[in-house]
């Protein structure tokens, strides 16, 4: 039996990085794991080609600078889709943004030459191959029993197929902002989501790990049911807005709980 929180539900739309997947654990190591590969002239890369100072400077940064690397790169993608104007901004893909600021923070950091401009590209598309939460693809297939399950996200067609290989996450449907040519928190992208679902966009719940995400979706009629995830959100808990949300979103699923398969027993799964 469905939680009454979400009675009249049908359908589940996930937002995917930070939600779905460990977008961290996957991006910092593999920064720092193909740098040193790089310079140590590994089966996949030649050393020589790296001028001698940019060597000197991949050897001088820490585990911390790649977490910071790995953030900065992050935060780049909010910052272009939040900047985002349909009908007015040139339309431009995610993965051809991870490209462009994957150049423009190894320019920021001091690692111009480390990688030739097809290595960069080939690089850019860590994006694709995240390591899952470890309840994220046991959860999704739960869930998937009673309810339409799909993505949500800002991230491309190309991208979300190959997450959802990689990661056996079993998504009945995969739907992107690249469907809308709009990026979240844009209305097109939640309404045009719940057309695509066949639902009232009060039959559909959004699932995200970001209050923002879900506090759009509610204003566009959408139930919420957020999911904390390790240093996912942007508010604090001290935040007042942080507490307002406790208030109005329909199913809390706290960090200590086991994300999607604790959503799957809450709705009676």
């Amino acid at each position: 039996m469905t939680s009454p929180l979400l009675e009249g539900v049908k359908g589940l739309l996930f937002d995917v990085f930070g939600t779905v997947v460990d977008w961290r654990r996957s991006v910092e190591v593999f920064l720092k794991e193909t740098a040193s590969d790089k310079i140590a002239s590994s089966p996949s890369f030649n050393a020589s080609q790296v001028p001698p100072d940019t060597q000197a400077r991949v050897r001088s940064l820490t585990d911390q600078d790649w977490a910071t690397f790995a953030q900065e790169w992050r935060n780049s993608y909010g910052k272009f889709t939040r900047g985002f104007v349909p009908g007015e901004t040139e339309w431009k893909d995610i993965d051809t943004h991870h490209r462009d600021s994957l150049v423009e923070l190894l320019d920021k950091w001091q690692l111009n030459g480390l990688y030739t401009p097809g290595e960069i590209e080939r690089l850019s598309k860590v994006w694709h191959y995240l390591v899952p939460w470890p309840d994220s693809s046991q959860g999704i297939h739960k869930l998937g029993t009673r309810f339409k399950t799909a993505t949500l996200s800002n991230g491309n067609q190309s991208l979300l197929r190959d997450l959802d290989e990689f990661g056996n996450l079993g998504f009945q449907r995969l739907i992107s902002a690249e469907d809308f040519k709009a990026y979240k928190p844009n209305p097109a992208t939640y309404l045009g989501a719940c057309k695509m679902l066949g639902l009232e966009p009060q039959q559909v719940a959004m699932v995200a790990a970001h209050l923002g995400d879900l506090a759009a979706a509610r204003s566009h009629g959408l139930r919420t049911v957020y999911v904390e995830r390790s240093r996912e959100e942007e508010l604090e808990s001290d935040d007042e807005r942080y507490g307002e949300a406790r208030q109005w979103v329909d199913v809390w699923i706290s960090q200590s709980q086991a994300g999607f398969i604790e959503l799957a027993k809450e709705l009676g799964l």
